[in-house]
């Protein structure tokens, strides 16, 4: 009865630290999956631009420790000129360095023509597996590559502005104009996400 409870035991523990083992070893997601997945005409060329700046597409946390080790991503400040990022839970404050730069032009620019207001940025660089776990919290997560895995996209709020959750149409044409000058210089490109309350900016290896 011992020999046959102790074997009982071994195999319980064998298999939940197993089970543990395989839980931390296979991703998150189907990289098969993701690549399946097309970009609408309206994304396309936000990829095409992500891949122009030598990044591979990221997928964990050691292919971003890559870039800040090579010297390739650079930290992006919580808070700048004309700018605040919110604590970012599905996302991480590194960019490329002209990605960097434009977004605190961008903030330098918004902050002129609002005599000192601030936009937020509510997401910066993801990884697949970021863009997993955000996506079990939010359905509307993109399913495919996004932007964002790149290290050049980052999200602005039309919805929080001085870092209150408030409406606020008039930041809000502020926020737009400084957008379409980026994009009309052919720095950026954006998207108006509805479902997310932000812009989608992607910068351009200009």
């Amino acid at each position: 009865m011992k020999k046959f409870l102790c074997v009982i035991f071994v195999s319980f523990v064998y298999n939940t630290y197993f089970a543990q083992s395989l839980k931390k070893v296979l991703p998150c997601y189907d990289y098969a999956e993701v690549l399946k997945v097309e970009a609408t005409p309206l994304y396309k060329p936000h990829l095409d631009a992500s891949k122009g700046f030598g990044v591979q597409l990221l997928k964990d946390s050691r292919s971003v420790q890559k870039y800040i080790n090579n010297g390739k991503f650079h930290k992006i400040k919580k808070s700048g000129k004309g700018y605040r990022v919110q604590k970012l839970d599905y996302s991480r404050a590194w960019m490329v360095s002209k990605a960097k730069a434009t977004l605190e032009k961008m903030g330098s620019r918004f902050s002129k023509e609002t005599k000192g207001h601030t936009f937020t940025v509510s997401s910066i660089t993801r990884t697949l597996e970021d863009q997993c776990r955000l996506r079990k919290v939010n359905a509307n997560a993109s399913l495919g590559i996004s932007s964002h895995n790149y290290g050049n996209s980052f999200d602005i709020s039309y919805i929080r502005f001085n870092d209150v959750l408030k409406y606020n149409p008039k930041m809000e044409i502020a926020l737009e104009k400084v957008l379409k000058y980026y994009a009309d210089a052919g720095r950026i490109y954006y998207i108006k996400e509805k479902q997310q309350s932000c812009y989608h900016i992607t910068v351009r290896n200009y």
